[in-house]
């Protein structure tokens, strides 16, 4: 993988993203480094990936923007063959010390460094939020690049009511509401199939409605 490579998005740069990070990383490894226990709904869809991936017969796993590694070990405890990728090298190093039997990559989702078709599924949760529109295509492709055919994606994003994406001010940095709707039309024409869905309604603290989006790479 190159990390050294910058991928300019729209005004939005990989190291502006990675830069703002790094700098909350401890922070946010705080914050949410638990944050599943609370999230019955999450940890549901979590185990039906996991399922859905081991009957596959694919069982390794990348948790694409892993921050501080907290879903990667919970996905190892599903029993998944799992490692973790993350633009900022902060969260990467509290990672490995958080979780030092795991594997943990610096690395940049729209350049994975994987052969083709060499995974049975990829999780996104909350990484791709920050990407401006124009550029999901070329992130959802390289993720359908890596995965094996019949291999699942599950993504977890922002969820709204317009039909456009509309940008918000995400307190690290600036991210995007979408439709589920929209969000797995995306995803459709880089190859995928919709498995399942699930919106919620926010929790305390949270700024609106959570998506989740189970998604097959088609043969």
């Amino acid at each position: 993988m190159n990390k050294c490579a910058v991928h300019k998005i729209s005004g939005v740069t990989e190291p502006s993203t990675r830069a703002a990070y790094d700098s909350v990383a401890s922070l946010y490894a705080e914050l949410f480094g638990n944050v599943l226990d609370t999230l019955p709904l999450e940890r549901a869809l979590l185990a039906a990936f996991a399922d859905l991936v081991r009957a596959g017969g694919n069982g390794q796993v990348a948790d694409v923007g892993c921050g501080p590694g907290h879903v990667t070990a919970h996905l190892r405890g599903l029993g998944l063959d799992v490692f973790g990728t993350d633009l900022s090298p902060e969260m990467i190093a509290i990672a490995r010390r958080a979780h030092p039997d795991l594997r943990f990559d610096v690395g940049s989702m729209t350049a994975l460094d994987l052969a083709d078709g060499v995974l049975g599924g990829v999780l996104a949760n909350y990484s791709f939020i920050h990407t401006p529109p124009a550029q999901l295509p070329a992130v959802f492709a390289e993720f359908a690049r890596v995965l094996a055919p019949g291999g699942h994606l599950l993504l977890g994003f922002f969820a709204g009511d317009d039909p456009e994406p509309l940008e918000f001010d995400h307190k690290v940095a600036p991210a995007y509401w979408w439709s589920p709707e929209s969000l797995a039309n995306l995803v459709g024409q880089a190859g995928f199939v919709e498995v399942a869905r699930l919106v919620r309604a926010a929790n305390e603290g949270e700024r609106g409605p959570q998506g989740q989006l189970l998604m097959r790479r088609q043969a």
